[in-house]
């Protein structure tokens, strides 16, 4: 199991290292940070524009190939560079990830869960209305982008309120503000300006995963081990319950964790709808104003985020299912 561990811990690393330098060499060929400067009155003098893009390593005069070196020895160092405007770019981020986190590890581990369930459960009823019934809930939820998913929950939201003539649901930012109503107030509050954001991320999710653990419960029902666990007396529903099930769960454990990229993209723009102060508004400013830095240091953080879900998937799926260490 250690040797299947590094193998795939070796693997993940040259994933992120190769992700995040094509991020930025993408992101520093087409960026403009300069632009930032024009169209000021007075204009700034050329010399002390280039002076300052080149101290946070920004100058499109400089051949991309030495501003590569320059930010991978940082990055290796702990070092993300700086912004277009001087500010440190490590620093921005240290208080833009933990909403990500605790967005996409709520959206990512409820909408797993519920979703396998929701799919094995589906599985054992195949061709009846429930399973019919989720079916069109599933393809109707993968259909729609997940930022128009983000909005029909906060318009739904503020209907609600409307209509109940009370805020119940809280549609907008994280945190109500000036709130004093202590620890267990304030937790509370913030649960529920949760509830939304979390509820948009998780249910694509839902849907994704429960199609496909169904489509594997009703693959599994014409294995030779399920016959004969049936030739033995058991019902197909038992058999596939007490066989099927964990057999399954194998491929859905890496579909968790390589679902987190598609999460990563929705949660920066249901954190956008919601008014929520992630990296996912930090990339978009960073674009409009050409920030190689910032763009590079979302990017890999992206990457890396994606590469540990793989690498627990990875995990999850050697102890479930040994043939696969080797």
């Amino acid at each position: 199991m250690a040797r299947f561990l590094v193998r795939r811990l070796a693997g993940h690393a040259v994933l992120v290292l190769v992700a995040s330098s094509l991020a930025y060499l993408l992101a520093a060929a087409v960026l403009d940070p300069r632009g930032n400067y024009e169209g000021r009155q007075p204009p700034p003098p050329p010399e002390v524009v280039d002076a300052v893009l080149t101290e946070s390593n920004l100058n499109d005069d400089a051949p991309l190939a030495q501003r590569y070196a320059v930010w991978a020895s940082g990055v290796l160092c702990g070092d993300l560079g700086r912004t277009w405007d001087g500010r440190e770019v490590g620093a921005e981020m240290a208080r833009r990830v933990g909403v990500n986190l605790r967005l996409m590890s709520i959206g990512l581990v409820a909408g797993s869960v519920a979703g396998v369930a929701l799919g094995a459960w589906a599985g054992l009823r195949r061709g009846r209305g429930a399973d019919r019934l989720l079916t069109l809930w599933s393809y109707t939820v993968i259909s729609v982008p997940t930022v128009v998913l983000a909005a029909a929950l906060q318009a739904c939201a503020l209907w609600l309120n409307s209509a109940a003539g009370a805020d119940l649901l809280r549609a907008t930012g994280e945190y109500t503000p000036g709130l004093d109503a202590g620890m267990w107030g304030s937790a509370a509050d913030r649960a529920r300006h949760l509830l939304l954001p979390s509820l948009a991320l998780a249910l694509p999710q839902i849907a994704v995963h429960s199609r496909y653990q169904r489509e594997l419960i009703a693959e599994a029902a014409g294995a030779d081990f399920v016959r004969t666990a049936r030739a033995k007396g058991l019902t197909l529903r038992a058999a596939l319950r007490r066989h099927a099930l964990r057999t399954t769960l194998g491929p859905s454990v890496t579909l968790f964790g390589y679902s987190f990229a598609a999460l990563f993209t929705g949660t920066v723009f249901v954190e956008q709808v919601f008014g929520w102060h992630g990296v996912g508004g930090l990339l978009i400013d960073a674009i409009a104003e050409g920030d190689v830095n910032v763009v590079a240091a979302v990017c890999t953080f992206g990457a890396l985020c994606v590469s540990v879900a793989g690498l627990l998937a990875d995990t999850a799926r050697g102890l479930l299912d040994p043939r696969v260490r080797t």
